[in-house]
């Protein structure tokens, strides 16, 4: 008898593997979770597509409703008047801006003042912490946190939108617990033993570790710096430091632009463009956010389950 022949006769004896049915309960319960998430997939994408699909509408087809989930009469006139639009030009160009220098100074700072908190030998960091979970209960209010933005010089500078916010504290414990739970003890030890300083640990052993950290903090700012408006809204008054939130709130609620039109056919013709250019401008804004999240999604849920789980 052949070496494959005896394998070959060991395998048709081998029992066939049994399969687990799952209890009925379970299966009624996967089912109605499965329905649920179909029904709020299908509730969250109607209104993006037909956002979208009026984007690329006609203006008439538009304001007479002929638009349901597909562009009717397709135009690119509304993106081609947004280029035109001096204000939505210098909203995408100062919120390119905040994002990136706000996302750079917030990271910096988070990583700074949770670092130490994350360190055992840190005397009074659990007092420190203490301080700062109370600053998520309560805050000053928005007149003295005016009064001391407007006392700093601040006050209508692109420094009112970078600085007073800089510092998440939920994102701070989010970092603190990665430092505390991600890196080894035996890292610090060994780093310490060969005559490193606590910047030189932190710059070549912490931070080289920390990517995803690193990655899910830069997604949660830039996010924050994209979408906000309201400190904007309480800090600026010169329209050519307005993000981009401004003049997308400016168009869809005071429906104004400055697009230094004199004659009164261009002005007709804005306003029949008027609901066509609020689409438009809702897919412009939001696919720097939409085409950074896909690279770092399974690094965002990762810092969430990090600072939930172990916080």
């Amino acid at each position: 008898m052949t070496t494959l022949t005896f394998v070959s006769r060991l395998r048709s004896r081998r029992p066939a593997a049994v399969k687990i049915r799952e209890p009925f309960g379970d299966r009624i319960f996967m089912i109605v979770v499965k329905v649920m998430l179909g029904v709020g997939l299908i509730l969250v994408l109607l209104p993006l597509v037909y956002i979208v699909a009026s984007s690329f509408s006609s203006a008439d087809a538009v304001n007479s409703g002929r638009v349901t989930f597909w562009p009717v009469d397709f135009s690119l006139e509304a993106y081609r008047s947004l280029l035109k639009n001096s204000d939505v030009l210098t909203g995408y160009y100062n919120s390119l801006i905040y994002a990136v220098a706000g996302t750079a100074i917030s990271v910096t700072l988070t990583v700074a003042i949770a670092y130490p908190l994350s360190r055992k030998t840190f005397f009074g960091r659990n007092m420190l912490m203490t301080l700062l979970i109370f600053t998520m209960l309560f805050s000053g209010g928005l007149i003295p946190t005016y009064m001391v933005v407007h006392d700093l010089g601040m006050l209508d500078t692109r420094w009112a939108l970078l600085i007073p916010n800089a510092i998440g504290v939920w994102q701070v414990i989010i970092a603190r617990t990665f430092f505390a739970n991600s890196i080894p003890d035996e890292l610090y030890e060994a780093a310490m033993l060969d005559g490193a300083s606590e910047l030189r640990v932190l710059r070549s052993v912490v931070l080289p570790l920390s990517k995803p950290l690193l990655a899910v903090l830069a997604l949660m700012y830039t996010i924050y710096q994209w979408n906000t408006y309201f400190d904007a809204l309480v800090y600026l008054r010169d329209p050519d430091l307005y993000p981009l939130q401004i003049v997308l709130r400016n168009i869809l609620i005071l429906n104004t632009t400055r697009t230094g039109a004199t004659d009164l056919a261009t002005q007709m013709h804005q306003i029949q463009l008027a609901n066509v250019l609020k689409y438009a401008l809702i897919v412009v804004s939001s696919l720097p956010v939409l085409s950074i999240y896909p690279f770092v999604a399974r690094h965002f849920t990762k810092g969430v389950m990090v600072g939930a789980v172990k916080g």
